[in-house]
């Protein structure tokens, strides 16, 4: 009997994105996306002073959802992503080569109301609820 844990690569991350999305295609056509996001995390330090923490993450899309990035998202557009970490090889100028962890997105909301093109004022209700139902901690 084989008892080992399942292999499981699941993140779900919501913020802001850094910059607009670098949109480009590979040399077989195939539509990709790139940009960075900023995720803040407020707390209250033991004096109780209150500090902030942002993380950054690079996001990777692919297909038809690399488009739909492109059309749709700007720097500072607020997003929920779900995907999986992937990690691969950059070089800098100088030819280093550098690990980078991204997000390899699966799916990407698009937490805008504001830039939300949806017919269904229920929906848009719904894209509200779920930038306020995420926890503040």
């Amino acid at each position: 009997m084989d008892l080992r844990m399942p292999d499981l690569n699941l993140i779900l991350m919501a913020g802001n994105l850094t910059n607009d999305p670098r949109y480009s295609e590979t040399k077989t056509g195939t539509p990709v996306v790139n940009f960075y996001m900023a995720s803040n995390k407020r707390f209250k330090d033991r004096s109780g002073t209150i500090k902030e923490d942002v993380c950054f993450v690079g996001v990777v899309a692919w297909d038809n959802l690399a488009v739909s990035c492109r059309d749709n998202l700007t720097r500072g557009s607020s997003v929920l992503v779900t995907g999986e970490l992937q990690s691969r090889k950059i070089y800098s100028d100088e030819g280093a080569p550098r690990n980078m962890v991204e997000i390899k997105a699966k799916k990407i909301q698009f937490l805008d109301v504001r830039r939300a093109e949806v017919a269904d004022p229920q929906a848009v209700d719904a894209l509200a609820d779920v930038g306020n139902a995420l926890p503040e901690n």
